[in-house]
């Protein structure tokens, strides 16, 4: 499992339209082939700062069956116009002991 971290700065006072958008767009991406789950969370000290926790199968079924098809076109669309900047994404994994 590799879990997919986005750090999403909207434009302040879209914070409403960004979630009405997501909660429209997540489907498109709920039902990719290889994710697993998707969660998005909103910053308490900074409101307009939200962080999207997606976990994939692997990274290239984010890569391949989401990022370079048009379930990502559709699901930009969505979110993309509410974005103060280029969100800043990263894949982890879990750490074992």
């Amino acid at each position: 499992m590799v879990l997919e971290v986005a750090l999403i700065d909207v434009l302040p006072g879209h914070e409403e339209e960004f979630t009405a958008a997501y909660a429209q767009g997540r489907p498109v991406l709920a039902s990719t082939p290889g994710c697993r789950s998707v969660r998005m969370t909103r910053g308490i000290e900074s409101p307009s700062r939200f962080v999207l926790l997606v976990e994939w199968d692997t990274v290239e079924a984010h890569d391949e069956n989401f990022r370079g098809t048009e379930r990502f076109t559709q699901w930009r669309a969505l979110i993309g116009p509410h974005f103060a900047g280029p969100p800043v994404v990263e894949h982890y994994t879990d750490v074992t002991v």
